[in-house]
């Protein structure tokens, strides 16, 4: 009976959108592999298995290591999601019905991936279930911190805040899991709420924009694989310099099974630092476009 109202709803869109991306097959980012294979290269067997079983903080790997492994991961969605991008725009505007959706779902799909890949690096628990990867159910509390880690991509003071708080609960009582009761009902909760909503607005934006881009056939690719480089490789280097930047990140917190409890009020108000979607971002990081083909053809 709430359908009609949420389909307008920019709160539910984007919580929608959110959770189909979620369940998008390959989405999902299993910790314990991505860790292991990051850390191969740097660090010892023991260290890397007390990453997987603690934290890469507790295991005592340095926050330079983690920086390189986390641009590197950045760089390889980065070049996966603007090539996506591009073939999605080839078809031209007889095709726009079916490669819009397809193409937002996707470009969520991958702001996602590397959400995942950031946090298990900077010492996050694991954000799914072990149910398995695809098609299963994501909890309340796994959707809250998504929306916040997307809310910092996206400029918003509100969601940094929000962050911090959520990892300093997670840092004081030394728990592997996430604040169940401060994400879905405590004192986290209006500001996922709020989030949610001003992402709802912004998603549609960026509809917008890609419908835009895609409709001239081939030239359309072009443009909308630039816009997709120019918005998702600055939202992720946000998010990476947050999530580094917490008392999380620093060795030495050993982490327990133990419940986290909720802790003190944060503002419920976004406040918008940078507009995402800026075309002079393209600008920007013409150079980072550069180096991704490169690397990828060296790959």
């Amino acid at each position: 009976m709430k359908q009609g109202k949420g389909i307008e709803n920019p709160e539910s869109r984007f919580s929608t959108v959110l959770l189909a991306a979620a369940k998008l097959p390959g989405v999902r980012i299993n910790r314990e592999a991505y860790l292991r294979s990051a850390l191969a290269r740097h660090c010892s067997e023991d260290d890397i298995r007390r990453a997987i079983e603690e934290t890469p903080a507790a295991a005592g790997i340095s926050v330079e290591v983690l920086d390189k492994l986390a641009n590197d991961s950045i760089r390889y969605e980065t070049a996966k999601v603007s090539a996506l991008s591009a073939a999605a725009g080839i078809p031209g505007i007889l095709a726009l019905p079916a490669t819009v959706p397809a193409d937002l779902a996707q470009y969520f799909g991958h702001m996602v991936r590397i959400a995942q890949k950031l946090a298990y690096l900077y010492s996050w628990p694991d954000l799914f279930s072990d149910d398995g990867d695809d098609g299963h159910d994501v909890d309340d509390a796994t959707m809250g911190v998504l929306t916040l880690f997307f809310g910092v991509m996206f400029g918003t003071q509100s969601a940094n805040a929000a962050v911090g708080k959520v990892a300093g609960m997670m840092a004081e009582q030394v728990a592997k899991k996430l604040p169940q009761k401060a994400l879905t009902k405590g004192v986290i909760y209006p500001v996922v709420k709020k989030v949610a909503a001003y992402l709802g607005v912004q998603m549609t934006k960026q509809s917008f924009a890609k419908s835009v881009s895609k409709a001239i056939p081939v030239v359309g690719a072009v443009v909308s694989g630039g816009l997709t480089l120019a918005t998702y490789l600055p939202m992720a280097k946000r998010l990476k310099k947050h999530l580094s930047s917490l008392e999380l990140t620093k060795p030495s917190h050993r982490v327990v099974d133990d419940e986290v409890l909720d802790g003190d009020v944060v503002d419920g108000e976004v406040v918008e630092d940078h507009e995402p979607f800026a075309v002079a971002d393209a600008e920007q990081h013409d150079t980072d476009a550069t180096v991704i083909k490169l690397e990828e053809s060296q790959s």
